[in-house]
């Protein structure tokens, strides 16, 4: 009887850690997790992240939780690791995702103004404040021979347009002389007086680099034209082109906000491939992954006009729509295959 007795608490108890188990796992089945990097978490895109967790709660009947963050690493390990299901990260925080771990895989790009991933490049930009901009010519002609020992302020070493791109870019240029033949990426990493710059700072988004610049802790500054696009307006030149102008608005939101009126100018710009948005496909079952895929590509997002901005508006959202064609569009992993070269 007593043997009887044990046999059925044994059930029992079994039953019940199985429905304690099923039901925390339910949970988490029916929540879905989007990773955004510092450039994304800022209060002025607040509307814009909820509109995309809108439109994922009402296809799926998942809770979205956004997971906001002040570290380029914080977010690229929450999709890795599984604690985010879904990330928008750059195309070099993707290869470093995706190289932690195989099942973080790229979903879709904004597109370019074609809504095609033909044109679907961004700019990286290195600017200097206006008053200083005749000190970076050469000829007439801006260069960058002479932002060598410098004080200059990059984003993140996991950005693709605030560290990856630029940082290629300096020492393909400068490997060309003799004296800086052996000139890595690494060596940009740190200042000094026996460094390629005197100082090296990090903003920690690109809003932060700019803050950087403005603020005249740095004397050269790498950040991206998307990031910044919000916070300024064209002030001379042509936009994405050497020489141009950009200055501060006056409501900017923060960080930008404590430098409202400054102008700063472009020495170099260099097209760069678009953001994904990317998934772990260790998190979400098939039917996740085919259903996310089909709302970020949808006409819904594409003609949200707080994701994607007209261009007359005042939102601050995370795409502009200037052609009216832009919309989210399915990629591979092969599609980054150049920002992956850049590390050979």
């Amino acid at each position: 009887m007593k043997k009887m007795a044990l046999f059925l608490l044994s059930i029992v108890m079994t039953v019940v850690f199985a429905g304690c188990s099923f039901t925390a796992n339910s949970e988490k089945d029916d929540t879905l997790t989007i990773a955004w990097l510092p450039n994304e978490s800022g209060a002025d895109l607040g509307e814009a992240r909820d509109e995309i967790g809108k439109l994922i709660e009402e296809k799926t009947g998942k809770k979205v939780e956004h997971q906001t963050t002040t570290d380029y690493i914080v977010a690229i390990e929450a999709i890795a690791n599984g604690n985010a299901d879904m990330a928008f990260l750059g195309a070099q925080g993707y290869i470093e995702a995706h190289n932690k771990n195989e099942k973080v895989l790229p979903l879709a790009v904004p597109s370019g103004e074609s809504g095609t991933l033909e044109d679907a490049v961004y700019y990286s930009w290195l600017a200097v404040q206006k008053e200083n901009a005749d000190e970076y010519k050469n000829g007439g002609e801006f260069a960058i021979d002479n932002i060598q020992g410098k004080k200059f302020s990059f984003v993140s070493n996991s950005s693709t347009s605030g560290f990856k791109v630029p940082s290629t870019g300096i020492t393909d240029y400068f490997s060309e002389k003799e004296e800086f033949k052996s000139l890595t990426a690494e060596d940009l990493l740190e200042g000094g007086e026996d460094k390629f710059f005197n100082e090296v700072l990090f903003g920690g988004s690109h809003q932060g680099s700019a803050v950087n610049l403005l603020t005249g802790k740095a004397d050269v500054a790498a950040f991206c034209d998307t990031c910044v696009n919000n916070y300024v307006d064209l002030a001379e030149g042509e936009v994405n082109k050497q020489g141009a102008v950009y200055k501060v608005k006056d409501d900017a939101a923060e960080p930008l906000n404590t430098v409202a009126g400054k102008e700063f100018s472009l020495i170099s710009v260099t097209p760069v491939l678009n953001a994904p948005f990317v998934i772990n496909s260790g998190t979400l079952s098939e039917e996740d992954q085919t259903q996310l895929l089909e709302i970020m590509t949808s006409d819904e997002v594409a003609n949200n006009e707080k994701i994607f901005v007209p261009e007359e508006s005042e939102f601050s959202g995370l795409f502009s729509r200037k052609s009216g064609n832009e919309r989210l569009v399915e990629v591979e992993d092969e599609w980054f295959n150049p920002i992956r070269e850049l590390a050979k």
